[in-house]
């Protein structure tokens, strides 16, 4: 009866120790202490396993997109630089077919021949837009060169040694890239044999500079090059990259490189660029031979890592690589890594405070309705949230992908129409066409049988001038085809300089049979050094489609006044103003309303698409112009082209075009 009293219903001091005692007797009493540093060093690898994962995952999804969108665009070059390269076939057999190189190979020594056949190289390769353009005898001497005129002429060079000129001995076309051994340029040669195909008695070569291309690359985000087939850089938007190897090149090799003079004894230094690791698409080990293809990430130098693609071009043994910056993707995975161990450290940070919590509702029951009401309602909200955003999300980039293809389906019929335009152009042209080259032909016809009988007769005289008028025929006819030729292709992507007085030229040559139909009074007050920046060719539609609305106004105009055609051009502060007036019956009401009304024609049944005027007013509204119609106060409708003006200092490419 000496023990220590407890006041009546205190139960609580009592009974804690013993209900206590359990959990720590759970671990040894030195590990007491160490318990929440094992906690962290748990919470630190469990939040770092899952950061790794995700970004491993997150990276490699990155990583498929990206290759997918480096797929398209890696198609797109093949199917560029495949055209590019088909462009120049038809030239070396185009001399097989030509007289003056016949001629030149029965009697090589014949100073005048040689000299007609290089006169006729020299315009070849101007108009064919190539390098050089030059004849090998049998035995692989340079006959005649379209650059026999420059110090460092091909003329009587030996180049038998070419692998080109072996596969045209052989009767077989030539498909070769190398460096050249007077100028070192380098360039693609292509090389057909002359004469009969089991005994040539020379071949036709063509060297094309594939620089443009190289050009082009250098403006894009990704990094592009192009590898021959022994694995060496030929094309690449860094320029430091060309001729260098993307593999080792064996001791055999490099000796028969120095016979073949290919690569014209360059060094040939090996690109440092190695693999990192091989993605899980294409053959799975890199194989880089045949039409295997496989995607890897690579590293130059110390540099970050890169996407690297490959494609095999068709018809060669050559192969595309695009590499791209993976820097996006690894921000992108970084980020992703981030919310995953904030996301795992949230989930354990929760699943401990639940621990936590549930010790704590067995000490206070009170509590715990409450608490676990409002966790409740913390997990539904955070639910519906995340459901949320995760349905904005999937709208979202559902929409963005139908804008996508909304745009594509767009683009392509739009430019579907700007060609059916052009080709309905030229079809309302090929009467007048076949009438201007049915002309030369008849007097062709006439004057070759008239040759024969002065060369039988031995008046050598006479059947020069014939030649040399039937070789002024043989060009108007070129010059016709030519004209309707570059009317009729397809014009290319961006905005070029364009002379305002070539693009009215061109318009009239390609006009000339309705315009000598109709003989209106032509006017033309347009300064020649005025230039607008739009395509040349598509200018010239655009100036076809309204000339050739005026030659139809006046057509069938009795006079006096006859018919009358006025051009104008002036500059108002940065744009240029063209104005085409004819004194036709000028425009209704009805045809003003509906003008630029897509398949809207005044004209009959079979004559007009009515496309004109709408793919005209569409040409000029995407260089920064406009397209406007009135009728004249003194009769006749009147048509104001606005162009902005081109500067002075005109980039590469508008010289090239406008030489």
């Amino acid at each position: 009866m000496t023990g220590p009293l407890h006041p009546p219903g205190d139960t609580t001091r009592a009974t804690a120790p013993a209900s206590a005692a359990p959990t720590g007797s759970c671990l040894p009493h030195g590990l007491r202490g160490a318990a929440p540093l094992l906690a962290l060093l748990a919470l630190a690898v469990l939040v770092s396993l899952a950061g790794s994962l995700g970004y491993r995952y997150s990276y490699d999804s990155a990583l498929a997109r990206q290759a997918e969108r480096g797929q398209v665009q890696l198609r797109l070059y093949a199917q560029a630089l495949e055209s590019e390269l088909a462009h120049y076939d038809y030239v070396p057999g185009l001399l097989s077919l030509d007289e003056r190189i016949a001629a030149l190979l029965l009697r090589p020594d014949d100073p005048a021949r040689a000299a007609r056949a290089n006169d006729y190289l020299s315009a070849l390769n101007t108009r064919a837009g190539t390098r050089v353009v030059y004849v090998l005898d049998a035995r692989g001497k340079v006959l005649a060169t379209s650059n026999w005129q420059r110090p460092d002429s091909y003329l009587g060079e030996d180049l038998s040694f070419r692998p080109y000129f072996r596969s045209a001995m052989e009767g077989q076309l030539g498909r070769f890239y190398g460096v050249g051994t007077t100028r070192s340029e380098s360039g693609y040669y292509l090389s057909a044999p002359l004469g009969e195909r089991d005994n040539p008695a020379g071949v036709a070569v063509v060297k094309i500079g594939l620089d443009p291309l190289e050009n082009r690359w250098q403006g894009a985000d990704s990094q592009m090059l192009l590898t021959d087939e022994n694995g060496v850089v030929i094309l690449a938007s860094d320029p430091s990259w060309k001729l260098a190897a993307l593999r080792p090149l064996s001791p055999e090799a490099r000796d028969r490189f120095t016979r073949s003079l290919q690569y014209n004894r360059s060094p040939l230094p090996q690109l440092p660029l190695t693999t990192v690791r091989t993605l899980g698409n294409g053959d799975g080990d890199g194989n880089r031979s045949g039409n295997a293809t496989s995607d890897e990430l690579v590293r130059l130098r110390l540099g970050p890592p890169m996407l690297a693609q490959h494609a095999a071009l068709p018809g060669t043994d050559w192969q595309l690589t695009l590499l791209t910056n993976t820097s996006q993707a690894r921000v992108a995975a970084l980020n992703t890594a981030a919310l995953a161990g904030v996301l795992t450290a949230f989930v354990l940070l929760l699943g401990a405070a639940w621990n936590v919590r549930r010790r704590i509702i067995n000490e206070r029951l009170a509590a715990r309705a409450a608490l676990e009401a409002a966790n409740s309602e913390l997990e539904r909200k955070v639910a519906e949230r995340t459901a949320d955003l995760s349905t904005s999300n999937q709208r979202l980039q559902a929409e963005v992908a139908e804008r996508v293809r909304a745009e594509t389906v767009l683009r392509q019929a739009q430019d579907g129409l700007l060609q059916s335009g052009k080709l309905a152009a030229v079809g309302q042209m090929s009467t007048g066409i076949a009438h201007e080259l049915n002309q030369p032909l008849a007097a062709l016809r006439t004057i070759s049988g008239n040759t024969g009988k002065f060369l039988e007769r031995g008046d050598y005289a006479t059947v020069r001038a014939n030649l040399d008028t039937i070789i002024g025929l043989v060009e108007r006819m070129g010059r016709i085809t030519g004209a309707l030729k570059s009317f009729a292709r397809k014009s290319g992507n961006g905005r070029r300089r364009a002379k305002l007085a070539e693009a009215v030229d061109n318009a009239l040559f390609l006009l000339q049979t309705r315009v000598d139909a109709v003989q209106p009074d032509l006017h033309r007050d347009i300064d020649p050094t005025l230039a607008v920046v739009c395509d040349p060719n598509r200018l010239e539609q655009v100036l076809v489609n309204l000339l050739g609305n005026a030659l139809d106004a006046v057509a069938g105009k009795a006079g006096p006044p006859g018919p009358r055609i006025a051009l104008h051009a002036h500059l108002a502060g940065a744009m240029v103003h063209l104005t085409v007036r004819d004194n036709g019956a000028g425009l209704s009401e009805e045809a003003f309303a509906r003008l630029f009304e897509p398949f809207f024609t005044t004209k009959p049944a079979g004559q007009g698409l009515g496309l004109g005027l709408t793919l005209s007013a569409g040409i000029l509204n995407e260089n920064g112009g406009s397209l406007s119609a009135a009728n004249h106060p003194d009769g006749g409708a009147c048509f104001t082209l606005v162009l902005p003006l081109a500067p002075h200092d005109a980039n590469p490419q508008d010289a090239e075009h406008a030489g």
